[in-house]
């Protein structure tokens, strides 16, 4: 059984008194430990897909499965906790909370599943190690680098140990260097981890370093590699 399925998945946005069709009749299936990206130019319809399977939003038409449930049409409730459960999310804004060090950054999730201080104080400072943050738990997000950040945020993602992590446009805002660094960084979680990525982009160096392309045009699914 695939991890995630969309069937048949369509997404309408009002605007005004028209309407926007953003996903149209889209299914894609995703097996668990896949590093895929979502491509396409802007208004192809990525973050929408993004959103969807991110239990963020709901469709239309048609239905989304993860890790077995239908998902697409469950109630608030249930997806605030299928979210905290099964989704990790990379922004690209980071999110950090400014209050908070880097540890408590990246133990948020740990510590809204009600997971104990010491196990969670243990599972981040073992992806701490792993992401090369070493000796900065105790920073605020003001004395950390953009990079520094957002390898937080990678560890605020993992931390929980989601069935699948998404990341919406993660280079966005890096340069080329700072690009192949987190890329080949997400490359190795999923290669040692076993985690899935699904990415949103129009970045050729994501898509070049993804292993599946979904190319998708006006709301459709233009080739699938």
């Amino acid at each position: 059984m695939a991890l995630i399925e969309l069937k048949s998945v369509t997404k309408i946005y009002p605007l005004g008194s028209q309407e926007v069709v953003a996903v149209d009749d889209f299914s894609l299936s995703i097996e668990a430990g896949e590093f895929s990206v979502l491509a396409g130019p802007s208004g192809s319809g990525k973050t929408t897909l993004l959103n969807l399977i991110g239990c963020l939003d709901q469709p239309t038409r048609g239905e989304i499965w993860l890790d077995g449930r239908e998902v697409g049409h469950a109630k608030q409730k249930t997806l605030f906790e299928l979210r905290l459960r099964k989704i990790g999310f990379i922004f690209q804004a980071y999110n950090l909370i400014p209050v908070l060090t880097a540890a408590e950054n990246a133990e948020f999730t740990l510590m809204l599943q009600r997971v104990g201080k010491k196990q969670r104080r243990e599972r981040v400072l073992r992806l701490f190690s792993l992401l090369g943050l070493d000796g900065l738990e105790h920073r605020k997000p003001s004395d950390l680098s953009g990079g520094q950040q957002q390898r937080v945020a990678i560890a605020r993602a993992m931390a929980s140990e989601p069935a699948v992590i998404l990341a919406d446009e993660p280079t966005a805002s890096l340069d080329s260097h700072a690009s192949e660094e987190l890329l080949a960084l997400m490359q190795r979680l999923n290669q040692e981890q076993g985690a899935t990525f699904i990415f949103s982009s129009h970045d050729p160096l994501v898509i070049s370093h993804a292993k599946r392309v979904v190319r998708l045009q006006d709301g459709h699914l233009e080739s699938d590699q």
